[in-house]
């Protein structure tokens, strides 16, 4: 098995375009928004489209929520897939995601920016921001029980009938819906609120003796949220090892932050400023 990625910012159409790319470069499964889809069937995993909230769609996206993985990589055990495609928002989430998922290694990254024209994106991104309209690539009667109250109407590709029709519609039918979060506003977290979630985790490790600075920078492509950067300045406690300490707390960190606000984090940067030693 080996792993592709379709990655792009947002609603600019990488669902639309997701059965499509996965035909040209030979992925038979493909993983978009939570769930694992194989032949037009949803086979495993919950949509992050059915989430009530941002924060909660996101992070049922990355496969963070308990059990979500678990179901989902006993289930491309068990389909066998020759290929699997990946969508996300960048290259973080999808090597994110591979790894959650204990996938091979990505072997090449498509990005929407070369198989969609700015208008292309453009147009895609006014359903999704204005109109609410999020696509999922798999035939409408694959979701009418999965979303029932969500459904707005399917998309579909027609070819000429011919004995194999009915297999090549159901490989390229692509439904709408309109979560829930879609009637929302626009949901933000302050930095204080990271910074909160970064000093409440060192603080329960008695090896930390003190915490300094907190620093929270975000990286953004345009109105894009690409993820965060973190650092802090911490002193320890003398007798322990110092790498395995701050790697144990680097990962913490990372979970905590990731599961509570669903926002991903590129770097955990923490200075060691001094020991502390007991008299």
């Amino acid at each position: 098995m080996d792993v592709i990625a379709l990655v792009g910012p947002s609603g600019t159409g990488k669902s639309h375009r997701a059965l499509m790319v996965a035909k040209k470069h030979g992925a038979d499964a493909l993983i978009d928004d939570g769930i694992l889809i194989k032949d037009g069937k949803i086979i495993a995993g919950s949509s992050a489209k059915k989430e009530a909230s941002k924060i909660m769609a996101v992070r049922r996206a990355i496969f963070v929520l308990p059990g979500h993985a678990e179901e989902v990589r006993a289930a491309i055990e068990e389909v066998c897939p020759k290929r699997i495609l990946i969508l996300g928002t960048s290259e973080n989430m999808v090597q994110k995601i591979a790894k959650t998922l204990r996938l091979p290694p990505i072997a090449e990254i498509i990005r929407i920016e070369d198989i969609a024209t700015k208008a292309e994106m453009a147009k895609a991104q006014f359903y999704r921001l204005k109109e609410g309209k999020h696509i999922i690539p798999v035939p409408t009667i694959e979701l009418k029980p999965h979303f029932s109250q969500l459904l707005i109407d399917p998309l579909q590709s027609f070819f000429k009938r011919s004995d194999r029709f009915n297999k090549r519609r159901a490989a390229s039918e692509k439904s709408i819906v309109r979560p829930v979060f879609s009637y929302y506003g626009k949901l933000i977290i302050d930095d204080s609120a990271i910074k909160a979630i970064v000093q409440s985790v060192m603080k329960a490790k008695d090896f930390i003796n003190k915490i300094g600075r907190i620093r929270v920078s975000r990286i953004r492509e345009g109105d894009e949220d690409k993820g965060l950067n973190i650092s802090c300045e911490i002193v320890l406690t003398y007798g322990n090892h110092i790498p395995t300490l701050l790697k144990e707390t680097q990962e913490r960190v990372r979970d905590a932050v990731e599961f509570m606000t669903g926002i991903m984090v590129r770097e955990i940067n923490i200075m060691v400023k001094t020991l502390y030693v007991a008299g």
